[in-house]
């Protein structure tokens, strides 16, 4: 990859819009402690948490009160989790220039960003009157050719960004040149935070990086008469997300030196159609992994029995090394919990007739994604997280340390 342009570490972040994508991670999630070390606690636990984090531990940058009675009862008075926790956010949490570096690490090679297009060739700006330039002139200097697209997550400006993303697109990485049908199909897009709407200090939903995505796509369909095509989604509710959380709290255990592996996810999230969609299929995907498994272990036996028609498909015997880093064979099932707290409104998202159920609703999960109702639908509802960590201590018969820290 030479170079891509990456939307979401585009524009410079004002203090207002800094909550969801360009807020201080340290400020945003306070209540978190630093994991350390520490001696094998008397109740070694067989079961993570995964927690969302907005509307689940914080509506923008006010705390969730009932996150602070819950932690209460996670972390004890050194600050160490009682049990494995990881943070699952879709929300990028850092600023734009800072993940543009990350990028540039990475890759080795500098990103283009909406503002370095934007300096390149300012005629593509062209909505906001207040924005074009004075004088016109030419490029000084050519920019390499684009070879990707990024989305991290929402832009300030929509329409800057959404005009020279397009731009991009049907220019073949080149947007400095005339548009041409002939681009289709078009660089390759990866893009991560699908949720269409989040929750803030606001009463209702705010618009999502999901939200940009409907509108991008749908004004690529429009000019070409052709779908957008994603090389990638990341992020919840992609299945990859949920295997390398359950990799980072494998390690968290085996920091803490617990021996006993863990074998339950639990997923608390207040937005049907990504975090319980999300943790649902991953529980899925554990599902039929493990049956999978059996199948082959069943023919593996009678191959060494001598059942000469016991074969094994060439599909199972092919190794995924990233998959067997990420989620080897301990976790047997992932469970889902929907808090009150954010997204999720109980008042508004039950059908008016009982008779119908939660497939009657609309589906907010995004385009390339199926509906399944079964998805949707939560292992556990419960008031807020507060209760879901009640809750899950209750399934476990987890009696935590009663040396508990106060914040």
């Amino acid at each position: 990859m030479q170079s891509s342009s990456a939307h979401g570490v585009s524009e410079s972040q004002k203090s207002s819009s800094m909550d969801r994508t360009g807020g201080c991670c340290d400020e945003r999630i306070r209540l978190l402690a630093v994991l350390v070390p520490q001696q094998s606690l008397p109740n070694v636990p067989t079961f993570g948490f995964l927690f969302d984090i907005d509307g689940v531990l914080v509506r923008g940058k006010t705390p969730i009160p009932a996150a602070q009675k819950a932690f209460q009862k996670l972390v004890n008075s050194q600050g160490q989790f009682l049990v494995p926790v990881v943070f699952v956010t879709n929300a990028g949490n850092c600023l734009r220039q800072k993940k543009a570096d990350q990028l540039s690490h990475i890759l080795g090679v500098p990103p283009i960003t909406i503002d370095i297009l934007r300096e390149t060739y300012p005629l593509l700006d062209m909505v906001d009157h207040d924005r074009r330039p004075k004088v016109l002139h030419l490029p000084a200097v050519e920019l390499p050719k684009i070879e990707a697209v990024v989305l991290f997550g929402e832009p300030v400006r929509w329409e800057t960004n959404l005009q020279l993303i397009i731009d991009v697109l049907l220019t073949g990485g080149c947007p400095g040149k005339p548009h041409h049908q002939a681009s289709h199909p078009h660089i390759p897009v990866l893009a991560c935070n699908m949720d269409l709407m989040w929750m803030a200090e606001a009463q209702s939903p705010r618009f999502g990086h999901g939200t940009f995505m409907v509108c991008l796509e749908n004004i690529y369909k429009k000019i070409t008469g052709k779908e957008l095509k994603y090389e990638a989604l990341m992020g919840k509710p992609s299945e990859l997300t949920y295997q390398y959380a359950e990799y980072l709290i494998r390690m968290q255990a085996a920091q803490r030196h617990w021996k006993k592996p863990i074998q339950t996810l639990y997923a608390i999230g207040d937005n049907l159609m990504t975090d319980i969609y999300g943790a649902n299929l991953y529980n899925r995907y554990l599902e039929e992994k493990n049956s999978r498994k059996g199948s082959k272990g069943r023919i593996q036996a009678k191959v060494a029995a001598g059942t000469r028609s016991a074969t094994i498909s060439q599909d199972d015997e092919i190794n995924h090394t990233w998959q067997n880093e990420l989620a080897p064979a301990t976790v047997t099932n992932c469970r889902s919990v929907l808090v009150c707290t954010g997204v999720y409104n109980p008042h508004t998202e039950v059908p008016s007739d009982t008779r119908e159920s939660i497939t009657e609703t609309v589906f907010h999960g995004h385009r390339d994604f199926r509906f399944d109702p079964a998805l949707v639908e939560p292992d556990h509802i419960v008031p807020d997280v507060d209760a879901a960590v009640d809750l899950i201590y209750q399934l476990e018969n987890f009696a935590p340390n009663q040396d508990t820290r106060t914040f």
